[in-house]
């Protein structure tokens, strides 16, 4: 059984005296993990890093066996995670979320999504509200996605300002209203179909505060675990005024 696919690594553990168990998440092929042997050696050490883009080879003697990598790297963006706090503890989180899929179960659409974060953890004034647009593409893929196209309430799809937290369905202004201490705030940046540029840091927090109450209580919640520090950390250093 043999693949290729392009990935990118979130994930290195020692394995044996020489060799590592390296954790992809793959455009094709989900999240997958394999053997590279000598993947501890000075000509691989580089590029098997969190957050490098691989080109990636798999195979296995059967389907459901750990298999062997053979690994090219296509975009090393390592380099670049380690000099900036920002970037480092990004990748960090982007790789606990992905943790939360099933192994081997592809999710094109969020691969895409990733890519896009990925080549951005270090640039200040789009990095956060990417991050926001990371965090509900994965709440969608695990079956819990946040419908921000029409009013809960009326069906308008204009003016709409808050997201209850009750159906997850975004609720205009004026049939909020009454109930608007109850509800959240929708950020303008996630009603566009273009991203600004660099949205009020009050949007971006308040993206971070939807999507936090989202995964805390349909995600994290039911799997008794809880949200990772790198989070924390990457907000503090990427949401600046």
């Amino acid at each position: 059984m043999e693949w290729r696919d392009e990935g990118i690594i979130i994930g290195v553990k020692k394995f044996g005296e020489r060799s590592v168990i390296l954790e992809i998440m793959t455009r094709a092929h989900g999240r997958h993990l394999g053997v590279v042997r000598s993947g501890r050696s000075k000509t691989m050490l580089p590029i098997l890093q969190t957050g490098n883009g691989v080109e990636a080879v798999w195979w296995a003697r059967l389907e459901d066996h750990l298999g062997t990598y053979s690994i090219e790297g296509s975009k090393l963006r390592a380099g670049t995670f380690l000099a900036s706090r920002q970037a480092l503890s990004g990748i960090t989180h982007l790789a606990y979320l992905l943790r939360l899929l099933p192994e081997r179960d592809p999710h094109p659409d969020l691969y895409d999504t990733l890519v896009l974060v990925a080549d951005h953890l270090d640039d200040r004034q789009i990095a956060a509200p990417l991050m926001v647009l990371f965090e509900l593409a994965m709440l969608s893929e695990l079956g819990f996605g946040i419908d921000l196209s029409r009013c809960a309430a009326t069906g308008a799809t204009e003016d709409l300002i808050y997201v209850s937290p009750k159906s997850g369905r975004a609720v205009s202004r004026e049939a909020g209203e009454p109930y608007k201490a109850r509800l959240l705030p929708l950020p303008s940046f996630l009603k566009g179909a273009v991203l600004e540029a660099h949205p009020p840091v009050e949007d971006i927090a308040a993206g971070f505060a939807l999507t936090g109450y989202f995964l805390e209580r349909d995600v994290f919640g039911p799997r008794g675990i809880t949200m990772a520090d790198a989070r924390r950390a990457f907000m503090a250093a990427a949401i600046v005024s």
